[in-house]
This record gives C-alpha cells, structure tokens and sequence, in this order.
C-alpha cells in the first residue's frame, strides 16, 4: 500500500494534534509521524486512519487511538537500543512506532488471526521485531529480563512475571482494570522486589485475556 503526500500531509496534522493534548517528547513524535498508520487499518476505514481515534482491527481487537500510543511510548522513556516486550502485538502499528524509536523489539499476541498477519506484514514494511504466539501474562521468560515492558491491552492486575522480567531501574507501563476503563499504570523497579507506582489517569483497552480463556 503506498504512502503519499496526502498520507503524510493528515499524518503531520496528527502529530500536531497529538502534541497539542500534551505529548512533549519529540522523539516519540517523529517516531510517530515516520509510521504510515492507514498501512495497519482495513480498508474500509482507510479515511479515517489520521483522526485520533481507536478503529477495530478484526478478532474483537482495536488498533489504538493515537494519542494513547503516543502516551504510552512516552511513559516508556525509551533509549536507544534497549530491549521492550510488548503484551499485544494487535495490528503491529505500535510495534512499528516502538522500532522507529531505535528499540529491540519482542511482542506477543494471542489472537491466532492477528498473529499470522502483523507477522507477515510488519517484515515487508521493513520492521523486524521477535514475534511470539503466547500468554501475555507469562511474558518471555526465556528472552528476559527486559529494559521496558509494554501492555497494550487492559489487565486487572500488573502480572507479577512481567514486573520480574524487568531489569534494575526498568519500566512497565499498563493499563489496568477490570472494567470498560483502567488507570494508565506506570511500575519503575527499584530494587529486586520493590516497585515505584504511579498513575496517569483513565483510558479504555480491549481485555488482556489469560491462556485459560482463549485456548
């Protein structure tokens, strides 16, 4: 699918929008503003894709408004470099926005369909991030510790694998709640079993589901 100075055009208005409601870092900004979003919608919301705002994605799931992307990526104070786990892969547009950011990237989706396609469409965008069919909730153990870790989806709780797969110093940012809001979470590791919350107010999240209820 092409990107053309149209496409850019309402994606620079985007930006500008987002900027406007508070994102201050740069870095995520531009990260943001080199990512052609329209590329990860269906088509028949093509019009739509640079209006700040969540559009479904198929299997229940939603690619997320803009602006919570760019919050979150904010919160993440990424470095250049660092090694993130993203819990839900969804249609691949925040994996892509974390990559511009300069981060190796490992991301996990547990929805089959969504799976099988961001990993064929993010490669031929030129992303390349480690792909992995799974349990958000047991992170990846395997690939740990991590410098930031990134939910995507609403969890009712921060899931105690991901807060120890963090490094020293590491971030995790997650909504969390079990309704139809949850409070933007932000967990900093200060020490092997000590954590520093804060919180940034509501936002809305398709669920984290667990491996019980989806297999």
């Amino acid at each position: 699918m092409e990107d053309n100075y149209r496409h850019k055009g309402l994606r620079k208005k985007l930006i500008q929008e987002v900027a406007a409601k508070g994102i201050t870092d740069l870095r995520v900004l531009e990260a943001m503003e080199r990512v052609p979003r329209h590329v990860f919608m269906d088509n028949a919301f093509l019009e739509f894709a640079y209006q700040d705002k969540a559009f479904p994605i198929g299997a229940g799931q939603t690619i997320s408004q803009p602006y919570t992307v760019a919050f979150q990526t904010q919160l993440l104070q990424l470095n250049k470099g660092e090694k993130v786990l993203e819990i839900g892969t969804g249609s691949g547009y925040q994996t892509a926005v974390l990559q511009e950011m300069g981060v190796k990237v490992f991301t996990i989706e547990r929805q089959k369909a969504l799976y099988d396609k961001t990993r064929q469409q993010l490669p031929a965008l030129g992303y390349d991030p480690k792909f992995f069919y799974g349990d958000g909730y047991k992170g990846l153990p395997a690939f740990a510790p991590f410098d930031k870790v990134l939910v995507t989806a609403g969890a009712p709780y921060a899931p105690p694998a991901l807060l120890e797969q963090l490094k020293p110093g590491g971030r995790l940012v997650i909504p969390v709640g079990e309704g139809e809001v949850q409070i933007m979470t932000l967990f900093v590791k200060t020490g092997p079993q000590a954590f520093e919350k804060q919180e940034f107010g509501a936002f809305k999240f398709v669920p984290m589901l667990s491996e019980r209820a989806w297999k």
